[in-house]
């Protein structure tokens, strides 16, 4: 199992804690010096980078969230001056403002190393051809994985996403062998390869490097099965640089963390304190290498937990659960936490509908309300009132034993809810009921 940079990716503990030790202080130095708003808040914290002299240190310093990133909107979070920022990505934003992210010319090449990294665990080689299905906007992940498959040297397809048929025949006549995308486009692909008779077998994929949004076991599971390849899950986030934080090997038992860059953290959500390795909480994340947009203590909403085992496959970095839930898009009607993760995993139990579905929660009359709209297969024959009652029935009940609320449950039209996402995956119309 080649591992692409060893020297850095099996060093033992105390060489990187010393290395993330040096890089820690360089990188608040530069925070504190060149961004106003690390400036004014490491005063009213009574602290200055000096006061940084061990690692454990980091607790003392300020979180950063991501309104105070759309705060500073566009450039008054960066720590260079524009004319050093070669390249500028965003989030999507919706109706708030987006989150600007820059990059110098030294943070584009950590980039494309550690997603070489990435993809190299997740068995990428040279000799692959990879098909990109991100987006290549604004948002980072089209591009992060390309300079990651093209440093790898790897041929790149810079597909981006949409216009799927055109993928599934790119795919077919270019003989691409890793695809790259989110997994429930990878969902979509395999339903319209079934539309339109297009076989697994008449395709040359082998590994699948999927990311974005969650990927739950059943959903690996079924897009291993059906496209016959080997799906890994790889971590990234756009406001601390993209992909490359983090992936799994082709064991699959975690998530290894590209540590020598990136300080991480697992707190109690509430209290803001650690806690121990093995246990959930929410992933805080500190650059130690960029440049242009230094970030201490980002609070991803992640809720995941650390392990630092060394894993089989050789590597010594600590290693992440893969994200399951968040802490804001869980959403909490009559005191119950419903997490959409669990949605998606008990859907897969039930037969006769599709792991594709929406929340809407509303207030009636001073309660609240969940309504659960869930897309039926298209082998379901919806001219069955009694079958479609049952079904719905089978659902509150798996619903309630699963999370112990009982929804209301409307089953819609196959290919109705295509177009949520993780953005509306959640409506929560409280507020305005």
């Amino acid at each position: 199992m080649p591992i692409w940079n060893p020297t850095v990716e099996k060093m033992g503990a105390v060489e990187l804690e010393q290395l993330q030790l040096e890089r820690l202080q360089t990188t608040v130095n530069r925070a504190y010096r060149n961004v106003p708003f690390y400036h004014r808040k490491f005063s009213e914290l009574g602290i200055a980078p000096e006061d940084v002299l061990e690692l454990s240190d980091i607790a003392k310093l300020p979180f950063t969230t991501k309104d105070d990133l759309r705060d500073g909107y566009p450039y008054e979070m960066f720590a260079v001056p524009l004319r050093e920022i070669v390249r500028i990505h965003a989030s999507s934003g919706g109706s708030a403002k987006p989150i600007v992210v820059g990059y110098t010319r030294n943070d584009l090449d950590h980039w494309a190393e550690l997603v070489a990294r990435v993809m190299s665990a997740g068995g990428v080689t040279k000799d692959d051809v990879v098909q990109v299905a991100f987006d290549y906007g604004l948002l980072t992940g089209g591009f992060g994985m390309h300079g990651g498959a093209e440093r790898l040297g790897a041929s790149v397809i810079p597909v981006s996403s949409g216009n799927t048929e055109r993928q599934i025949q790119i795919m077919q006549d270019f003989r691409s062998t890793v695809l790259v995308g989110t997994p429930s486009y990878a969902l979509y692909m395999i339903e319209l390869m079934d539309r339109i008779g297009v076989p697994p077998a008449s395709l040359c994929l082998r590994v699948g490097l999927f990311g974005g949004e969650p990927m739950s076991a059943k959903t690996r599971e079924h897009i291993e099965s059906r496209l016959g390849i080997i799906a890994t899950d790889n971590y990234g986030v756009s406001a601390v640089m993209g992909p490359g934080i983090a992936g799994e090997c082709e064991l699959k038992k975690g998530l290894h963390i590209n540590e020598d860059h990136f300080y991480v953290e697992v707190i109690d959500p509430e209290t803001e304190k650690a806690v121990p390795d093995g246990e959930q909480g929410e992933l805080v994340i500190t650059t130690l290498s960029k440049e242009g947009l230094p970030m201490i203590r980002y609070r991803t909403r992640d809720i995941t937990s650390v392990t630092r085992e060394p894993c089989e496959c050789g590597r010594t970095s600590a290693r992440m659960d893969p994200i399951r839930k968040r802490t804001d898009d869980m959403v909490i009607v009559r005191g119950v936490n419903v997490y959409p993760s669990e949605v998606e995993a008990l859907l897969y139990t039930i037969e006769h509908v599709e792991p594709r579905y929406q929340i809407l929660v509303d207030r009636e009359g001073g309660l609240d309300y969940l309504t659960l709209l869930v897309e039926l297969s298209p082998v379901m024959v919806t001219d069955q009132m009694q079958k479609l009652i049952e079904l719905e029935e089978a659902i509150k009940h798996s619903f309630h034993a699963v999370i112990g609320l009982t929804p209301r449950v409307r089953l819609v039209e196959p290919r109705t809810l295509q177009s949520v996402g993780p953005t509306n995956r959640v409506v929560d119309n409280r507020e305005n009921g």
